[in-house]
């Protein structure tokens, strides 16, 4: 079974309903809104603040952790004093790891408990062993022990449980077994499955968090083809863990989350952010109604041929190689090309301007995408080549329909490298299509062809005819087989051309365009266009779908530029800076994870390629950061471990020393550059 009703438009997975409290996660009601205090649970009187703070800006369900069973008892006045602030309808969840003793105890005053099944009552000491059956038998009895009187008292009080698996936390057994991958993140979160329900337990939401929103979407989507095989329909919590602070952690979490609900998946949602918690809810608002604003209960059309990528493992869209340039060639194993769109040829001079005063140096834009709609624009574009230094590898022109071939010669005629010409081409447009390959071609030039699926069949001849040679794909202004179909998203519509050119067997580059026709619900402010960019791009780059990237709601060259970098860095499809992986505060963590991310991302933020992990505390730091090249994280209140990869190489160093001790360790490891000391 399929893990979505649709690659192509967004039909909504249907769930039981789980309630929480009173607040119900599934079935029909929106996708609910979560968020955690970061606060001492031990601190009552700061923790019940925190929560009435989440409560005020929309926050639906606050999640405190327990870490012992100390803490889990306080959980019984701040529920009471929560209540008493007038925030009784508002459910509390439990955050717990290590300790069953302190779930049993929380279980007597929330409306939810949170367990990790890589922690709970569970090894995580990265022991590599081999495990027989019998072994693995042995173990999974030794869980049913320890788990199934949580789920008994669950069952008895009508708590909620969320499983949720996190990609940094999976347990020795797991790990051995399964890898450190989304399917040993599913079978982790299944194990624990198959015994509650072998309780009649069923009031269970399950999440599959990890930093990288790649391993994310594809754990998501694993678990809901396994679980539906076993009949398993449970409702789903979203999110990007250890995203970090700033635009990268909302482009991460946008990312992640903005996928999965465009599958119809997704019921509830946290954005986890470096940052006071409350400024997670208007991005989690956000991402939320964009994507509720799409969902349809309607069956999905028939499928068109698939488009051959895999939902489960990351592959990139074969492509035959096109030689922009002699410094710039697209293909499949070439990062994504950065282009930019200018408001007019008149404007051309300004922007190149711009662009060079930035110098963006480690981002620079390739190409440069000017609209033209007449006599009068070729011409200022023909005086701007001529005078204009320009700082990008090659122009792309966006040609309106009523241009013909001879209104451009000029200007190919004296241009300096390739040009993209860019043009939409309907159904009645085979001569008119031959006409411009031929033009493009003869000068060395490239075509970039915006087509809808509805106008595929009219042209496929004449596309098989021209072959892939000097072609590129894109979509402006998408439409979909049926007009205005509820459901209907431009994800959808550039998976629908990625299948249909596999079809026509052209394996051609496909130029990602992000306008205000392909907005889910468009907005003037930077986060609409922040979220609708990680949205479209971020989940095409994630499904391996993107040769050529603009972000053209952005009319600002340079901060366009950057946000264009920023997401391909989201996605992990092409690294512009150092990376940092850098969890959401709690009430576990052993250091103000703020301050230290900012102070660190001062000093190494330079370090291109580079990824460091900032980790408040041991629950999933030493996994969560397994990839990355540095790790600090809290080890003690005031000391912090230092980590090469997943091995701890420095213990309890003195919190004032610890950054200057990363800096030499980097610098030992040889992946140290001084700064540039100009300002990129």
């Amino acid at each position: 079974m399929s893990y979505c009703a649709s690659r192509f438009r967004t039909i909504r997975r249907r769930t039981p309903e789980v309630m929480v409290g009173s607040v119900g996660v599934g079935g029909s009601h929106p996708i609910r809104l979560q968020s955690m205090t970061t606060s001492d649970t031990q601190d009552i009187a700061q923790t019940v603040r925190q929560s009435i703070a989440l409560a005020e800006v929309g926050c639906e369900i606050v999640r405190i952790t327990a870490p012992n069973v100390t803490a889990a008892r306080c959980l019984k006045d701040i529920r009471a004093q929560f209540t008493a602030a007038g925030f009784g309808a508002i459910p509390l969840v439990a955050d717990i790891h290590f300790l069953p003793s302190a779930a049993m105890e929380a279980v007597e005053h929330v409306e939810k408990i949170r367990v990790n099944p890589g922690n709970y009552a569970d090894k995580k000491k990265f022991a590599v062993r081999e495990y027989s059956d019998l072994d693995y038998d042995v173990e999974l009895q030794r869980l049913h022990e320890s788990f199934s009187p949580l789920v008994k008292r669950c069952r008895e009080l009508g708590r909620a449980m969320r499983i949720g698996t996190n990609h940094g936390s999976l347990s020795d057994r797991i790990m051995n077994r399964y890898g450190d991958t989304p399917l040993g993140m599913v079978e982790s979160a299944l194990e624990f499955l198959r015994i509650a329900e072998a309780h009649d337990y069923r009031a269970i939401i399950l999440s599959m968090k990890s930093s990288n929103p790649k391993v994310m979407i594809q754990a998501y989507r694993l678990l809901v083809e396994r679980m539906a095989a076993e009949n398993m329909h449970y409702p789903l919590h979203l999110g990007v863990t250890e995203a970090g602070d700033g635009e990268d952690g909302r482009i991460k979490g946008a990312i992640g989350i903005g996928s999965l609900l465009l599958d119809g998946l997704g019921d509830t949602i946290r954005v986890s952010l470096t940052e006071d918690s409350v400024y997670e809810i208007p991005v989690a608002r956000a991402i939320a109604e964009k994507a509720m604003s799409l969902w349809s209960a309607e069956p999905p059309p028939a499928p068109p041929e698939g488009d051959g990528l895999d939902p489960y493992h990351f592959t990139r869209r074969a492509i035959d190689n096109v030689a922009v340039t002699e410094r710039l060639t697209i293909g499949p194993e070439q990062p994504p090309a950065v282009i930019v769109r200018v408001e007019s040829a008149a404007r051309l001079p300004a922007a190149a301007a711009q662009l060079v005063a930035a110098r963006l140096k480690d981002t620079p834009a390739e190409g440069l995408l000017v609209p033209i709609g007449n006599a009068g624009d070729v011409a200022a574009l023909c005086e701007a080549v001529a005078t204009t230094p320009m700082p990008t590898e090659f122009l792309a022109l966006e040609l309106a329909p009523t241009l013909t071939p001879e209104f451009l010669e000029p200007l190919l005629a004296m241009s300096r490298g390739r040009i993209v010409l860019v043009r939409r081409f309907g159904a009645a447009d085979t001569a008119v299509l031959s006409a411009w390959a031929k033009l493009v071609r003869a000068g060395g030039h490239l075509l970039a062809v915006e087509i809808e699926a509805p106008d595929f069949p009219a042209l496929a001849d004449t596309l098989r005819a021209l072959g892939p040679k000097g072609l590129i794909f894109t979509l402006a202004d998408p439409r979909y087989p049926v007009s205005g179909a509820a459901g209907a998203h431009a994800v959808g519509a550039y998976r629908q051309l990625a299948a249909q050119l596999r079809t026509l067997a052209l394996p051609v580059p496909i130029w990602i365009r992000n306008t205000p026709a392909t907005a889910v619900r468009p907005g003037a402010d930077f986060l609409s266009k922040l979220i609708e960019a990680s949205f479209l791009t971020g989940s095409l780059l994630c499904d391996g779908i993107g040769d050529l990237v603009s972000i053209e709601t952005e009319s600002d060259v340079v901060r366009a530029t950057r946000l264009t970098y920023n997401v391909l860095q989201g996605a992990g499809a092409r690294i512009s800076k150092t990376e940092f992986v850098a969890c959401p505060s709690c009430g576990r963590t052993l250091f103000d994870l703020q301050t230290t991310t900012q102070r660190i991302r001062a000093q190494t933020g330079h370090l291109k390629g580079l990824k460091l992990a900032i980790m408040g505390c041991i629950v999933n730091g030493p996994g969560e950061m397994a990839d990355a090249d540095f790790g600090y994280v809290g080890g003690a209140p005031g000391k912090i471990n230092l980590y090469v990869g997943k091995t701890c190489v420095q213990y309890n160093i003195p919190e004032a020393e610890a950054d200057a001790r990363l800096i030499t360790l980097i610098k030992a490891h040889g992946k140290w550059t001084d700064p540039d000391l100009v300002p990129a």
